[in-house]
């Protein structure tokens, strides 16, 4: 039997290793001798950001959970460093397999590779540029540490060939946040305030916003959402409100009348709400792959990203952070004249299963 550890440390982790888990309990019933210890490091502790997507989405209840809490990044990658490395001096495990691009990825791919234990990135490979971005640096230093990339598309492939990475190390997989999405396309339902807030599909928006460069500073923050407000022709527009987002709100007046501040949304709410919006305006990463799936138009507002398979073959538009560009491009939404995109290759809902066959072989 082969232990292998299972890292989820934030919202975006969870939806990643759901299919992962799904297809390693199927192999564990057909005789299989991976077995994994699902580690929760607690960088997102509260019921919204954490507790229901891991009751939404059928995921087993952590076998560990580190509790980190709250802090600055680097409190937090101390203290993710210090008690997932206590854990493996204790009960060392065959692998260390992390997803995304949080700070518990990082932190969890250096404690495992200094006691010697592989370390296997899920969605490794894929980069924006912009070393801004908290994410872009974990990304970076994870992958310079992995053992094995399990990758979502060729330019990811691409990325890794020129920082010096050999094919045999590489696994073109496909996107398990997709695997999560299609697995649960059925099961999507209304949020409580559907009715509430009167919305229609095709007959609202959804907008999230918290990167730094766009909600930290008031001024901006606060003309980007006028710009969207005005832009979306006084249609509904839902705003789930991220955490770090809130503190700046808070200090925006006059917000545009039809804006709806909601909490953040449990997976199957917010995915319907995508589903059956006219467009979605966002600064996500993964969103931009949802919507691409689903059809949706989508406008991301940085200028960079890190999955431009979103772009080339998706539904998604880089629009920048100049709240000007805002409108031009929501018009083209109401024209009907929006891409129709496709979808990218290996997103077929089957990425967990490749995922498991291929760590099967490496660790046999």
């Amino acid at each position: 039997m082969t232990i292998i550890d299972i890292i989820a440390g934030a919202r975006p982790n969870f939806m990643k290793i759901s299919p992962i888990i799904r297809a390693l309990e199927a192999r564990k019933l057909a005789g299989g001798a991976l077995r994994y210890r699902l580690v929760h490091t607690g960088q997102h502790y509260d019921a919204k950001m954490s507790g229901d997507f891991f009751t939404q989405l059928g995921i087993p209840e952590p076998d560990v959970n580190l509790e980190v809490g709250s802090g600055s990044q680097a409190e937090q990658t101390a203290a993710i460093l210090t008690r997932y490395e206590r854990l493996l001096l204790d009960s060392p495990s065959r692998l260390c397999l992390v997803v995304g691009d949080v700070t518990s990825t990082m932190a969890c791919a250096i404690a495992a590779q200094k006691l010697r234990i592989p370390v296997a990135h899920v969605e490794a490979g894929i980069r924006s540029g912009d070393w801004t971005m908290p994410e872009e640096i974990n990304r970076m230093v994870t992958d310079a540490i992995t053992n094995w990339f399990f990758t979502t598309s060729d330019v990811a492939n691409a990325n890794l060939r020129k920082a010096g990475i050999s094919d045999d190390r590489i696994f073109f997989v496909g996107n398990t946040m997709i695997d999560t999405l299609l697995a649960n396309m059925d099961r999507l339902r209304r949020p409580p305030f559907w009715d509430e807030l009167g919305l229609q599909p095709g007959e609202y928006f959804v907008t999230t916003l918290h990167r730094p460069s766009n909600v930290d500073a008031t001024n901006s923050f606060n003309l980007l959402l006028r710009a969207i407000g005005t832009a979306t022709r006084g249609l509904p527009v839902v705003f789930p409100v991220h955490p770090r987002t809130a503190k700046t709100l808070r200090e925006v007046a006059d917000l545009p009348p039809n804006l709806r501040l909601v909490d953040p949304q449990p997976y199957l709410e917010f995915n319907y709400l995508v589903k059956h919006a006219k467009a979605v305006v966002t600064d996500s990463g993964g969103i931009t792959e949802e919507t691409t799936v689903m059809g949706v138009p989508c406008l991301t507002l940085r200028d960079s990203t890190e999955r431009p398979e979103t772009i080339t073959t998706g539904t998604n538009e880089l629009i920048g952070t100049d709240p000007a560009r805002i409108a031009p491009a929501l018009d083209k939404v109401f024209a009907g004249t929006w891409k129709r995109g496709g979808i990218p290759a290996l997103w077929d809902g089957h990425t967990g299963e490749r995922i498991v066959t291929e760590l099967e072989r490496l660790l046999r």
